[in-house]
């Protein structure tokens, strides 16, 4: 006996339409019914228009402000001015004592300082364009545009420096399958793989000669980088944030805003165009002529330009011959079947301003910035909300510094500093009980300090933070993190200051003078 299924009225099998959860059915009228998407690997479904989703962000942020504004948040945000190196040793791992890992620590950050963020010599750049700092922005820049950083580690002889490590920046556009093949069982959108899904090898195109604009800039060739040496040392950067197992290559931010980040800059256009037109005309006046008078008037017969003279003066001299007026202004009497109509700009936004908000608050939750920088609009923020959505925003931005912007930073370090160990410029302390290659982690351990937090009120975060440190609940080391400053580099300049202070005869700073001079300010309202 054949197995019996029951069929809905629209023909499909009733048990699939019959889930508990209204969003797996058919929805309330049927209204899902037609909503089929199919189940995908993020590989299945980014990597087929991943070139085209690339092109299409590139294309927006060179031609859309706020989208371009939206990049510019992220490096700002995330980076800074200066992307400042915390080396933190694991001492307890390493063998050696606490004040050994700070004296160390403060010797190779200021190598680190001299080598990488280096504005004249630029010597971790292949290039020779960018320090440290300005390779963390420009990845951030990156991986905001295209969804993934990518990089080359090179050795590179030059004069001016021992140091032989630099690194060539390399656009993820240039990742792909050699020749345009297709993706095969352990090669992926240009990246290979083992049988664990470990990327072990980046295939990367070469450039060629633009064609003044005309071509792509890139050539026919392309290049095998393995991801890393026989000795551990990376030998290419790849860096994005998968959201599923087996996933290749990372999904730009644009992709879920691309429509309305298109169609935007449209529609402001097509706005201004009315505005402008709007503002040519003050009056208009609409005639009921026939149309084979209006013909004739125009353009029918040889006499037509002299029947539309004929025309313009009978009008001009009827109108003329009103009389009627009221407080000193002329009240014009049409021509029999003459309209008036007066042209005011008072109608030229009909509501595009909150048409445009709504838009750029979807490409707001998009890019996961807050709206109100954003969209540079602060009319309805008070500090309440103004300062939620900074917190707000202050949470994604850490997130995305630790996991992209730091991340990046470390391999760049890790590679320079393998170097630097090498050739001696920097001498691991004696009682370290493991070497570099024994404990390359602990070793390499840093944290990275970026852009301080945006202060709405000065004055109260400023009480927020000591009242903090005073209750044992943060430190100056965390506090002056979110500053963006080194607390070491503070407290060593206060030691300074203080001492020139006294040889000058000047007072030591108080503290209480300073909290007289700040007293309690009312909560705002507003």
């Amino acid at each position: 006996m054949s197995k019996v299924q029951i069929l809905a009225p629209n023909g499909l099998p009733a048990r699939e339409q019959l889930s508990t959860w209204q969003g797996a059915g058919v929805g309330f009228g049927g209204q899902l019914e037609r909503w089929q998407p199919r189940l995908q690997t993020i590989d299945a479904a980014l990597l087929p228009n991943l070139k085209l989703g690339n092109a299409r962000a590139e294309d927006v942020t060179r031609n859309n402000a706020f989208a371009a504004n939206g990049v510019q948040m992220h490096i700002d945000n995330i980076v800074g001015h200066l992307f400042r190196l915390s080396y933190k040793p694991r001492w307890r791992l390493l063998g050696i004592s606490d004040a050994d890992a700070r004296a160390f620590a403060q010797d190779v950050e200021a190598w680190w300082y001299e080598y990488a963020e280096d504005p004249v010599g630029c010597w971790l750049d292949v290039e020779r364009k960018r320090t440290a700092t300005m390779m963390v922005r420009e990845a951030v820049g990156t991986h905001t545009k295209l969804g993934e950083v990518s990089a080359a580690a090179e050795w590179v002889e030059r004069r001016g420096t021992p140091m032989r490590t630099a690194v060539r920046m390399v656009s993820p556009k240039r990742i792909g399958n050699p020749g345009d093949r297709g993706d095969t069982a352990n090669m992926r959108a240009g990246v290979e793989f083992d049988r664990n899904g470990v990327a072990i090898a980046y295939h990367i195109r070469q450039l060629a000669s633009g064609g003044l604009g005309l071509g792509t800039g890139f050539g026919g060739e392309w290049r095998r980088v393995e991801r890393e040496a026989a000795n551990g040392r990376i030998k290419f950067i790849h860096v994005f944030e998968p959201s599923e197992d087996g996933q290749a290559r990372g999904a730009n931010q644009f992709l879920t805003v691309l429509e309305q980040s298109h169609m935007l800059p449209k529609l402001q256009h097509t706005k201004l165009q009315n505005a402008i037109v709007n503002a040519m005309y003050a009056a208009t006046i609409e005639s009921e002529l026939g149309n084979d008078a209006a013909l004739e008037l125009i353009g029918a017969g040889d006499e037509s330009v002299e029947k539309i003279a004929k025309y313009m003066m009978a009008v001009n001299s009827f109108n003329s011959g009103s009389k009627l007026s009221m407080n000193g202004v002329k009240i014009p009497h049409l021509w029999p079947g003459e309209k008036l109509h007066l042209q005011t700009s008072g109608n030229v936004d009909n509501g595009f301003a909150d048409f445009e908000s709504s838009i750029l608050r979807w490409m707001a939750a998009g890019l996961n910035l807050p709206y109100e920088p954003f969209a540079r609009d602060y009319r309805q923020s008070t500090y309440s909300s103004a300062r939620a959505s900074m917190m707000e925003g202050w949470r994604y931005y850490m997130g995305r510094r630790k996991v992209i912007a730091a991340r990046f930073a470390t391999h760049l370090f890790v590679l320079a500093f393998e170097e630097a160990l090498q050739r001696r410029l920097l001498t691991l302390p004696r009682k370290a009980t493991r070497g570099f290659y024994e404990a390359r982690a602990s070793w390499c351990n840093c944290e990275w300090i970026g852009a301080g937090r945006l202060a709405i009120d000065g004055l109260k975060e400023v009480k927020e933070a000591v009242l903090r440190i005073e209750s044992g609940l943060s430190t100056y080391e965390k506090e002056l993190a979110l500053l963006g400053e080194d607390y070491q580099e503070t407290f060593a300049q206060q030691v300074r200051e203080m001492n020139e202070r006294r040889e000058a005869g000047l007072p030591p700073p108080s503290w209480m003078q300073a909290q007289a001079l700040a007293p309690e300010q009312p909560e705002p309202t507003e």
